[in-house]
């Protein structure tokens, strides 16, 4: 599925379209009404005489350039029941299905994610008590939905602690009743692009990524995707991220009462979150060349 309508990338879409159709590729230019956003690949393999899927989901774009210049991540996974759920979703994209199907794993907009994330908000106010507050950790580009802001809104009345990383445009204003909100943006070397979501669950916690932000145009007029991250290793990494991210004091800045932006008291360059991320996950694949990486420049310029 080509998207055509992607800004910025319309010819670049097009010139691939005629090569993969000249390659014998069956290609799909989207649906009218509805900008696919989403960011799924799914693989079908014979495996000993057996059909086996797998499936790539990402936050970010298949795009060359944009991921040198950004911060999404993906999962890979063999989840049958997740396959599954993408290859149905794949089925109506093409016109080979109707959008009547309850999904287990995922959510998918225009059909179903507004409310699994109306539905995740509010249980954690329902759980949450002063002895167990619940707990909501987003990552995002942008909060303007103004749904979403009143349930975050009412959870945090109900004594959910909610820690909000949005790069770029927030509509809402913490410090409107209560102190249970923080919203903060990150703005370095790298686009902040990637969407995670942490529920607290009572102590069974729920790990999302999504292509989707909390916005009126994601939610309800594009095609967008919701999955978990279930794998411990995984959420161990996604906890890293969120940790490191909400303690950045040099490139992270708070979000107060008054709509203005503040860095850190210390403005520390030791706590710079892209720099830490990035070493963390070089040194996890290239040990012997962590000192001699140059993407950054020194920590404290």
């Amino acid at each position: 599925i080509v998207e055509l309508k992607a800004r910025f990338d319309e010819g670049n879409n097009i010139a691939w379209a005629r090569h993969l159709e000249e390659a014998g590729a069956h290609v799909v230019y989207g649906i009218s009404g509805l900008k696919i956003h989403g960011k799924a690949l799914l693989i079908v393999r014979r495996e000993e005489g057996l059909i086996r899927r797998y499936v790539h989901l990402s936050t970010g774009n298949y795009n060359d350039k944009t991921a040198r210049l950004y911060t999404d991540m993906s999962i890979f996974s063999y989840d049958q029941e997740l396959c599954g759920e993408i290859s149905a979703l794949f089925n109506i994209m093409t016109g080979y299905a109707m959008p009547e199907i309850q999904w287990r794993q995922i959510a998918a907009a225009p059909f179903d994610l507004r409310r699994r994330f109306l539905n995740l908000i509010d249980r954690e106010a329902r759980f949450s008590t002063p002895q167990n507050p619940g707990r909501i950790v987003a990552k995002m580009n942008s909060l303007v939905d103004s749904e979403i802001i009143r349930h975050l809104y009412a959870a945090a009345d109900a004594g959910v602690r909610i820690d909000l990383i949005v790069r770029g445009t927030c509509c809402l204003r913490p410090g409107v009743g209560n102190d249970n909100i923080r919203v903060i943006s990150i703005v370095d070397r790298f686009l902040e692009h990637s969407r995670i979501f942490y529920f607290g669950n009572n102590g069974r916690p729920e790990y999302y990524m999504a292509s989707a932000d909390w916005m009126s145009r994601n939610l309800d007029r594009r095609i967008e995707i919701l999955f978990p991250v279930k794998r411990a290793a995984n959420r161990k990494v996604l906890d890293r991220v969120l940790e490191l991210e909400l303690a950045d004091q040099c490139k992270g800045r708070r979000l107060h009462a008054d709509g203005r932006y503040r860095l850190g008291r210390d403005g520390s360059p030791d706590s710079r979150s892209q720099y830490r991320l990035y070493r963390m996950f070089a040194a996890a694949l290239l040990p012997e060349n962590i000192a001699q990486l140059k993407i950054f420049t020194p920590a404290r310029q």
